[in-house]
C-alpha cells in the first residue's frame, strides 16, 4: 500500500516539472465549455459502482447526465460552485465547491448519487449481529448492534489550483466541511493526462485523496449506541486513499458519442480496519451511449 502512494505520488508531482504552454503542448485534446453557454449532456447505459460497506448493496449506473456552465469567473459544473480567482496559461486558481463523497456509501439518494438511477435496497441487515473476535487467545462474541445512526451528507468549500504542463494537468484541492456536519478536512493530488487519436478520446488521472480523522471517524467509527465494544476497538485516524481513473469518448456524430468510465479506489488501511467495511477497495464502470446538446 505504501509503495503503491509513493508511485503514484511520483507519477502526479513529476508534471509540475515540465511547464510548457498550453496552447502549443494539448492542442486540440484538450477541449473546454464554451464561457456563456450550458453544456448538458446525457449517457444511457449500465455500470455499477461497488460499495465496500458490510451488508450494502452495489450501486446501479443506468443514466449519467452532465449540467455545466461557465461565466467569465463564476461556474457551475454537476452541482459544484466555484469562483476563478486567478487565470493564468500555466496555472488557474479557483475557490470551489464538492460533495462529500463517503455518505454516498450510506444513501441511495445521496447528492453524490444523484446522477444514478435504477432500484437499489440500501438498508443495512444487522451488520454485527455474527461478528467475533478472539481476546486473550479465547474467541469470544461481540454483543449484537443496535441499528447505525445516519452518517449525513456534507457539502465541502475550500481552495483549488490546476497546473498545467507539457504532460498533462495537475489539481490540487483543499476543503472543509460547510455544514457543520463532521467539521473535518479533505485535500486531494490528482494527475490528468488527455490523448486524442482520431475519434477517440481518452483521460487517465491518477488521485491521492487525504481525509482527516473527523472525517474517518464520522463515517467510519463505531458509536457506542452501535456497538460498545466496537466503539471502543476502533480509533479512526486520518487516511489516504488512491485511485486511477479511465475515461474515454468515440465520437459518432456531432452530438453523439459512446463512454467508457473506469475507475478503482485503494482504501486506506485506516479506513478498512472499520467493522463497517469488508471490502479494501471501490471500483466503477460504465458503458453507455452520451448525447450532447
Amino acid at each position: 500500500m505504501k509503495n503503491l502512494r509513493v508511485l503514484l505520488l511520483t507519477c502526479i508531482l513529476f508534471p509540475i516539472f515540465a511547464w510548457a504552454d498550453p496552447v502549443d503542448s494539448y492542442g486540440s485534446e484538450y477541449q473546454c465549455i464554451e464561457i456563456g453557454r450550458w453544456d448538458i449532456g446525457l449517457a444511457l447505459g449500465y455500470g455499477s459502482r461497488s460499495n465496500p460497506l458490510k451488508d450494502y448493496d452495489d450501486i446501479p449506473i443506468y443514466l449519467v447526465p452532465t449540467f455545466a456552465y461557465y461565466g467569465d469567473y463564476w461556474y457551475f459544473d454537476n452541482g459544484n460552485i466555484g469562483y476563478t480567482l486567478v487565470e493564468d496559461e500555466k496555472y488557474t486558481i479557483n475557490l470551489t465547491t464538492s460533495f462529500s463523497t463517503d455518505s454516498a456509501f450510506f444513501h441511495r439518494w445521496d447528492p453524490s448519487n444523484i446522477f444514478l438511477t435504477g432500484s437499489n435496497n440500501f438498508e443495512p441487515s444487522a451488520l454485527f449481529s455474527e461478528t467475533r473476535v478472539t481476546l486473550m487467545g479465547e474467541e469470544q462474541s461481540v454483543p449484537t448492534a443496535n441499528e447505525l445512526e445516519t452518517r449525513h451528507f456534507t457539502y465541502l468549500g475550500g481552495v483549488e489550483a490546476y497546473i498545467y504542463t507539457r504532460i498533462g494537468i495537475l489539481n490540487l484541492s483543499l476543503a472543509h466541511d460547510l455544514l457543520n456536519v463532521h467539521q473535518g478536512t479533505e485535500a486531494k493530488l490528482k494527475w490528468l493526462y488527455n490523448l486524442s487519436i482520431e475519434e477517440w478520446k481518452f483521460e487517465l488521472a491518477l488521485v491521492l485523496d487525504w481525509k482527516s480523522e473527523e472525517v474517518v471517524d464520522y463515517y467510519y467509527a463505531i458509536r457506542p449506541s452501535e456497538n460498545a465494544y466496537w466503539s471502543q476497538n476502533y480509533q479512526a485516524e486520518s487516511a489516504i486513499n488512491t485511485s486511477i481513473e479511465l475515461t474515454s469518448h468515440y465520437v459518432l456524430a456531432k452530438h453523439w458519442q459512446l463512454l467508457f468510465l473506469a475507475r478503482y479506489t485503494q482504501i486506506a488501511d485506516e479506513i478498512v480496519a472499520s467493522p463497517l467495511l469488508n471490502k479494501d477497495y471501490t471500483s466503477t464502470f460504465f458503458v453507455g451511449t452520451a448525447y450532447r446538446f
